[in-house]
């Protein structure tokens, strides 16, 4: 999922506490850990004003505007996560609704932002992918990013269920 543009990566390092050392997991055979860490030449980061976070465009964009936010250290998949991730999810939307206003969408009523479900993750690293206009998705886009499905959750779906689950234990 990384960006196809064709544009350089920022040149600036990776921060020096997202090592495996800091207790970051960091996953030398992730591809979204090496480009957490700026080992990807051909993925252009957008910014990203939220410490921790990288977001870039989505390989196979499914609307005009398809970007995905991933944190920087290694992380699972959302159904690993826990009621202290909440705030995680919760950035990780402030940052999606930030890099759609930079690149001039200012429709947060026509947006979808959220996850795949596992086993439907091409990825096993924790990313938000975020879309739009969601009234512009293709057929499939409209299957593969579809709400209340077996396969996709939104991110305040996932945010409720979080909560949900946590307070019933």
């Amino acid at each position: 999922m990384a960006g196809e543009d064709g544009a350089a990566p920022e040149a600036a390092q990776p921060p020096a506490d997202s090592g495996p050392a800091a207790g970051g997991g960091y996953d030398a055979k992730c591809v979204f850990c090496r480009i957490g860490r700026r080992e990807e030449p051909g993925t252009a980061l957008l910014p990203c004003e939220s410490e921790g976070l990288v977001c870039f465009r989505d390989i196979r964009p499914g609307a005009p505007h398809h970007y995905l936010v991933v944190p920087i250290e290694h992380m699972g998949n959302c159904k690993t996560l826990k009621k202290e991730h909440i705030p995680l999810v919760e950035k990780m939307m402030e940052a999606g609704k930030n890099i759609l206003q930079r690149n001039n969408f200012t429709d947060l009523n026509d947006i979808r932002m959220g996850f795949h479900w596992p086993p439907f993750c091409s990825i096993s690293h924790l990313h938000l992918h975020v879309l739009a206009p969601a009234s512009h998705l293709g057929f499939l886009s409209r299957m593969i990013y579809r709400t209340n499905s077996y396969w996709f959750i939104t991110a305040e779906q996932l945010i409720e269920r979080l909560q949900t689950e946590n307070t019933a234990s």
